[in-house]
């Protein structure tokens, strides 16, 4: 039998890795745990951490192709975060100018959930614990 212990990390490719790096550290504030640019492939590769575990890397390669469609496309649909207040992420984020859908209520669950973007259009969920 299989056993899985947890996700290890997540992958993401971005088309502006400055704009990408600025975004996942400065305002979702994870944290640097190794940056390395690859010459051969012209490409950085960024560990981040949320809370000390590694959670995401961060990929920039020269020309990708761009997501087909946002966010039914095959392939993940979007990142999702835990977060205790959903009233302070979405006021956190509006004052960093970033625009968050209307909240909403999982129909299961009954906890409040909204979206956002990142800068290559990723959807990123906060939901309420």
């Amino acid at each position: 039998m299989l056993t899985l212990n947890k996700v290890h990390h997540i992958a993401i490719l971005c088309s502006d890795y400055q704009k990408s790096k600025t975004f996942y550290t400065e305002i979702l504030g994870l944290t640097i745990i190794r940056e390395i640019y690859r010459e051969e492939r012209q490409s950085y590769k960024l560990d981040l951490a949320l809370n000390g575990s590694y959670v995401i890397e961060l990929f920039s390669f020269p020309d990708p192709p761009k997501r087909l469609s946002r966010p039914e496309a095959v392939g993940l649909r979007h990142l999702a975060f835990e977060v205790i207040n959903l009233n302070e992420t979405v006021a956190f984020l509006t004052s960093k100018n970033i625009e968050s859908e209307p909240i909403r209520i999982d129909e299961t669950t009954h906890k409040r959930f909204t979206f956002i973007a990142d800068p290559d259009l990723l959807p990123i969920e906060f939901y309420e614990r």
